[in-house]
């Protein structure tokens, strides 16, 4: 059965601690293999066009259909891999505190799509660099995943791809109050990650994920578009026959 993303107002409130909701039962998943975890095996993946299911808990989300899909505001975000000498990581960026949507939470460079804009690794390629400063020379893409619906409003599209040797940070500090990294082989782990029930006036029956590293605290959208980059990862090593049903 899909669960509910969070409501709008919910995501908004100045009230609510993320980290507090308590905490659902998991269903184990499997482990991904260290070869998952390498540039040339992701590379290969979507050369492969490997065949994969979302994460089943917030299927409804990804599919294009409905009121809510008309009147969305399509969106892209670069999910930026970093090759470091200890294995690969993913770049972040931590929201500055006065934006009005998702203030102060974790995600990944990007924004609304534009009239100028080609598509959507247009979209990124052009946020990216307003907001972290790293150029499109900078880039180099892999592919692209399944748009997530958020309960803001936004058609968000992930675009995966490698920042290449020798980028250079400039983060815009009216939008950007941090820029991080955290190692993919957490990411990509499945028992690192909770699944949350809200105890709110918003009542029961909506989830989400979180994952933590360090002082950080990765959730919602973010989460959900990792948990698929899981499940795209574990299909292309031939575990999709372990995806549960739920």
């Amino acid at each position: 059965m899909a669960l509910q993303i969070l409501p709008p107002d919910f995501q908004r409130s100045d009230t609510f601690d993320p980290t507090s909701q308590p905490v659902l039962p998991g269903i184990p998943l499997p482990v991904l293999p260290d070869e998952c975890l390498q540039l040339a095996y992701i590379r290969d993946a979507f050369l492969r066009s490997v065949p994969w299911q979302v994460e089943p808990l917030f299927a409804e989300s990804f599919v294009p259909a409905g009121p809510a899909y008309a009147s969305a505001r399509h969106a892209a975000v670069l999910m930026p891999l970093v090759q470091r000498t200890h294995g690969l990581n993913m770049l972040f960026t931590r929201r500055a505190a006065h934006l009005h949507d998702h203030a102060g939470q974790i995600s990944f460079p990007g924004g609304c799509i534009e009239p100028g804009d080609i598509d959507a690794v247009d979209t990124a390629m052009r946020e990216t660099h307003e907001e972290i400063g790293v150029g499109r020379q900078s880039v180099q893409i892999m592919g692209i995943q399944p748009s997530l619906l958020t309960t803001t409003g936004f058609l968000m599209a992930p675009v995966v791809g490698e920042l290449l040797p020798g980028f250079s940070l400039v983060p815009d500090q009216s939008e950007v109050a941090e820029v991080f990294e955290v190692p993919l082989r957490v990411l990509m782990d499945p028992t690192q990650y909770r699944l949350h029930q809200l105890q709110t006036a918003w009542g029961h029956g909506r989830c989400y994920f979180s994952v933590r590293w360090q002082s950080y605290f990765i959730w919602g959208a973010t989460a959900i578009l990792l948990r698929n980059f899981y499940y795209f990862l574990a299909a292309s090593a031939g575990l999709a026959d372990h995806h549960p049903n739920r």
